[in-house]
């Protein structure tokens, strides 16, 4: 992708060579939707004659840009073989499907709804055990389709949003390189118009209202609450569209019994080794044979929170709740005038002790003065010598002087002792670095601001886990 982020989905077909025979194939078909729109699908059904009462079943769900195809060797390799049908179609506007692009909109969900109802007339399939899982753009699809009442047992929404707003756009400033890049994985002719005319009050950060109102169909966070199904979340340690808060704020509101995951998967710069697919698939294998089987396997039993040591060694820690964290705040003194384009300033400070392995939110405080057609600030924290981020965030400002608090995206990563942590401030994410382009609207060439007095509040895990 060059100088943008490039994501980086789930890749499952390293899961059929896993070096067991697969246990079904799938059957390619095609469903007419409820307003006639042709859908293309697959059906994967175990081996076998279905027991009494049918099949329990996973609705599956791919992610943006992406086809049924992609989840097909998650339902051979794994669901079948446990004794699960699996659904899965390419969503409107996606691959053979006819329709155009919603984002997880009404008209999506309503197509969930339909299927739902066509898996479970199919009298080799259960009435009741239905399941679903999600990857991103599928996650999301599978936790709209919840809060509007398809009736699912258990859900497990992996490296997805609860609020497309936060995600896409925190604190008024847009992720412009991400959503320029998201919006390239399908092809404009397929979206659907209202979502296309958003597109640029996004990237530009200029009507967040506008975004906003778009987004509030498509984002679960406000039915949450009400919501019991039980609900395995997977989510990534580092990854810089669905961060760590994403699945955090369903951990706190959802009802029914609930798991949060938290691994080396997700969208970019998450590594994804496929060592560690095996575990959260299984896991959510055993959430699977918990709720819709009814199985005794204990999953329910164990700690509520569970985070895969980076990187990935086999190993994982467990805690009662989110992990206890604590802040240690870096004071990073200095006055320096910039200007655009292409202004930073970098500051720079070592935390006493050590190892520390970020987790929760972390804040940049910036004290500004004289700013000239500056409107926006963004805050991107390295290790020193290492161009991957540890994190970043952005706001927009207003007015010549003030204070702004840039929230950090919830990442989890070790910083060694004695490391040098870096902070680099500037109007895109570019000026640390031309390949990080997470934010890349500027402002206006000739513009200035002086950067006073910054303070790093750091979070971190009150006992690092990873080495």
């Amino acid at each position: 992708m060059g100088r943008r982020i490039a994501i980086l989905l789930v890749v499952l077909a390293a899961l059929a060579c896993a070096g067991s025979a697969l246990a079904a194939s799938p059957q390619e078909l095609t469903i007419t939707a409820a307003d006639g729109t042709a859908l293309s699908c697959a059906l994967v059904e175990p081996d076998g004659a279905a027991p009494a009462g049918g099949w329990p079943a996973v609705m599956l769900f791919h992610g943006l840009g992406g086809k049924h195809q992609d989840m097909e060797p998650l339902a051979t390799a794994f669901l079948a073989p446990a004794g699960y049908a699996s659904l899965m179609c390419d969503a409107r506007g996606h691959g053979a499907s006819g329709g155009l692009f919603g984002l997880d909109g009404p008209t999506d969900v309503a197509d969930t709804q339909f299927l739902f109802n066509w898996l479970t007339a199919r009298p080799e399939i259960s009435d009741t055990e239905i399941g679903a899982l999600g990857i991103s753009l599928g996650g999301g699809a599978v936790w709209n389709a919840a809060v509007a009442g398809v009736p699912f047992k258990a859900i497990v929404p992996v490296i997805t949003w609860t609020s497309l707003t936060t995600a896409l756009a925190p604190q008024g400033l847009s992720k412009s390189g991400l959503v320029v890049l998201l919006a390239q994985q399908v092809p404009t002719a397929r979206w659907d118009p209202t979502l296309l005319a958003a597109v640029p009050a996004l990237t530009s950060s200029s009507n967040i209202a506008q975004v906003a109102a778009l987004a509030a169909p498509r984002s679960p966070l406000a039915h949450l609450s009400s919501l019991a199904v039980p609900t395995l979340l997977v989510q990534g340690r580092h990854d810089f569209l669905f961060d760590i808060d994403q699945a955090e704020a369903a951990l706190k509101l959802l009802k029914g019994p609930k798991r949060l995951y938290v691994g080396d998967l997700g969208h970019s710069p998450a590594p994804n080794p496929p060592a560690e697919q095996p575990t959260y698939f299984g896991e959510a294998v055993q959430w699977f044979d918990r709720y819709l089987k009814g199985t005794a396997n204990g999953i329910d039993k164990k700690p509520a929170v569970e985070l895969a040591h980076d990187p990935w060694n086999g190993s994982t820690t467990s805690y009662a709740g989110l992990p206890p964290t604590k802040f240690t705040s870096v004071a990073l003194p200095g006055t320096t005038t910039m200007q655009s384009p292409g202004g930073k300033v970098e500051r720079g400070a070592r935390l006493t002790g050590g190892p520390h392995e970020t987790f929760g939110d972390s804040t940049v405080t910036v004290r500004y003065s004289g700013a000239k057609s500056w409107d926006r600030l963004v805050a991107v924290l390295t290790v020193a010598g290492d161009n991957t981020p540890i994190s970043a965030g952005g706001t927009k400002i207003s007015g010549a002087n003030g204070v702004a608090t840039i929230r950090l995206m919830n990442e989890s990563v070790l910083v060694p002792a004695g490391k040098r942590l870096v902070v680099t401030i500037g109007a895109t994410s570019t000026v640390q670095s031309s390949a990080n382009a997470l934010y890349l609207d500027d402002v206006q060439p000739g513009s200035s601001i002086t950067i006073g007095r910054m303070t790093l509040k750091l979070s971190v895990l009150q006992k690092a886990v990873s080495r």
